[in-house]
């Protein structure tokens, strides 16, 4: 087998559905089996999957055991001598294992990562990060971050950088299993820090490949609030402690980071209320693009504005927002258009295949949203 995909997931039913179905579309022509590893879920995630995707393989923690222990999970049973490591926010064009593979059996011996893009097409600049240095760190907190990214390399372009991401992260099971994977010690955040260094020191890179690009909800498994800037800064903690050492910087490296997390939590409350308004309230029209009257109709009974519906891409603009059907245009042209469209002030969501929810998200730090409609 080509490849095994794992997926980590918490309580994003609608977000793991619409990756799944994108991922199939993806796998179509490759020799590849799909992973949930589900983290103790109560939203149903569990049943959706074994409902809508018998052939996935699933394994259903009975708690919350953490990303990098489930990863390992999935990884343990995977059939494949290729992982790919992937957020259940995400979605994928049906190019990208494909590519991936091809610069593998290149003898490209390391792992590789991708282009990030939000619910708006803006490119995510964590795609390609450099090692978090205490000086580098220092200066994200303070805000001046770009040392922190790895802006030698354009965002679509290819090249050798430190750290990728661990929405997505592509690498041979072998390599995987010969730097120990995840360690396991990083309950949340920081493991693909750790990993990608760990990579690195053992002798192999990491390569990221810009021209592929995948969307990611940013943050829907995480509310960011104070304990998500706690646990944060405690896994920056064990990282310098495993790669550098013990230090008198250390210490006060994770309380500043603490302080500006509390600083931080009343801006990002005041923020996300004032800027990122979604759902109706934002929402003046919206554009249905498909062909299937039906579910325009099912659709346009659960929204109070107005529905359009489109055969063709138009150039929205703000105030609207156009709704993808997965059953009328693949994944990767829906990708290509919000990509395009990026900065046109319109919002977007998805219906995955035979879906009964439009989903998507507005901003990289707020919650996205749902809307959940009837097609009997």
């Amino acid at each position: 087998m080509q490849l095994s995909i794992i997926i980590v997931s918490y309580n994003v039913m609608h977000y793991l559905e619409l990756c799944l179905d994108s991922v199939q579309e993806a796998v179509a022509l490759i020799d590849a089996e799909i992973i949930v590893v589900d983290n103790a879920s109560v939203d149903g995630s569990v049943q959706m999957v074994k409902e809508k995707f018998p052939e996935v393989k699933i394994i259903a923690n009975d708690n919350n055991v953490g990303f990098s222990s489930a990863n390992n999970q999935g990884v343990d049973i995977a059939q494949g001598t290729h992982i790919c490591i992937l957020n259940p926010d995400t979605v994928v064009p049906s190019s990208v294992f494909t590519c991936l593979l091809e610069i593998a059996s290149d003898q490209y011996k390391g792992a590789q990562g991708v282009r990030l893009v939000n619910g708006r097409g803006a490119y995510l600049p964590e795609s390609k990060r450099n090692v978090p240095t205490l000086k580098v760190a220092l200066s994200k907190m303070m805000g001046y971050g770009s040392s922190y990214y790895a802006t030698h390399i354009a965002s679509d372009a290819r090249g050798e950088v430190s750290i990728l991401v661990g929405a997505f992260m592509f690498m041979s099971r072998k390599l995987y299993k010969e730097v120990g994977g995840f360690d396991e010690r990083y309950f949340m955040f920081g493991e693909d820090i750790d990993l990608s260094y760990t990579i690195t020191k053992a002798g192999y890179g990491n390569y990221y490949v810009g021209d592929e690009a995948i969307l990611h909800f940013k943050g829907e498994s995480t509310v960011r609030d104070e304990h998500y800037r706690k646990c944060f800064y405690g896994a920056m903690q064990l990282f310098y402690e495993k790669h550098f050492g013990d230090n008198v910087f250390k210490g006060f490296l994770v309380n500043v980071g603490v302080s500006l997390a509390k600083f931080k939590a009343g801006f990002y409350k005041k923020y996300l209320q004032s800027n990122l308004a979604g759902g109706e309230c934002y929402v003046q029209e919206y554009l249905l693009l498909t062909d299937n009257k039906f579910l325009s109709d099912a659709f346009a009974k659960a929204v109070t504005k107005p529905v359009s519906m489109i055969s063709a891409m138009c150039v929205p603009k703000e105030g609207q927002e156009l709704v993808f059907d997965a059953t009328y245009i693949g994944y990767s042209d829906i990708i290509k258009e919000i990509i395009t469209h990026e900065g046109s002030g319109a919002t977007y969501k998805i219906i995955p295949k035979n879906g009964t929810f439009a989903i998507g998200s507005n901003s990289s730090v707020g919650k996205g949203d749902v809307i959940v409609f009837n097609r009997d």
